[in-house]
């Protein structure tokens, strides 16, 4: 019986390090989906899968602005969830970006470019007018949008 478990680990860190080397600080992956970007909340991880958090960014924005497809893809949902207009886009190798609040101009089904016009900045969500919220899933789990924008920022270390 082969042990592959050590070959696996390998494989996995090996996906890490590439993924650290091709998101580096200052380089952007991803299209902002409003200009100019100006993140007034970072994405906070919760606990657990069920736990709070801020499973996403919010940039500085005002009703009726312009919102853009932060990468190319197709439209998976464009309609109201809650109190606010949403609008999911598939993209390439498991990402799924949400926008809120966002008026669609796009519908389901529609294949978008990266920087296509989606629709405008309504207003609804936990920000109300002041932002526009950035979510990001990669299969299902939500991650910190930042690793398509130029990388995470660096964690400080303060003393207890």
């Amino acid at each position: 019986m082969r042990r592959l478990g050590g070959w696996r680990a390998l494989c996995g860190w090996s996906a890490l390090v590439v993924s650290v080397v091709l998101v580096t600080p200052g380089a952007s992956i991803w299209a902002w989906p409003v200009e100019p970007a100006t993140v007034v909340a970072e994405f906070r991880a919760p606990a657990t899968r069920y736990s709070a958090g801020h499973r996403g960014l919010d940039l500085r924005a005002s009703p009726g602005g312009l919102v853009v497809a932060p990468e190319a893809g197709v439209v998976a949902y464009a309609g109201v969830v809650g109190d606010r207009p949403v609008i999911a886009i598939e993209h390439p190798d498991g990402y799924r970006s949400s926008l809120e609040p966002v008026t669609a101009t796009v519908a389901v089904g529609d294949a978008v470019a990266r920087g296509d016009p989606i629709g405008v900045v309504a207003s609804g969500g936990h920000c109300a007018a002041a932002c526009l919220h950035l979510g990001v899933r990669v299969d299902g789990e939500y991650v910190n949008p930042r690793l398509l924008y130029g990388g995470v920022p660096r964690a400080v270390l303060l003393p207890p």
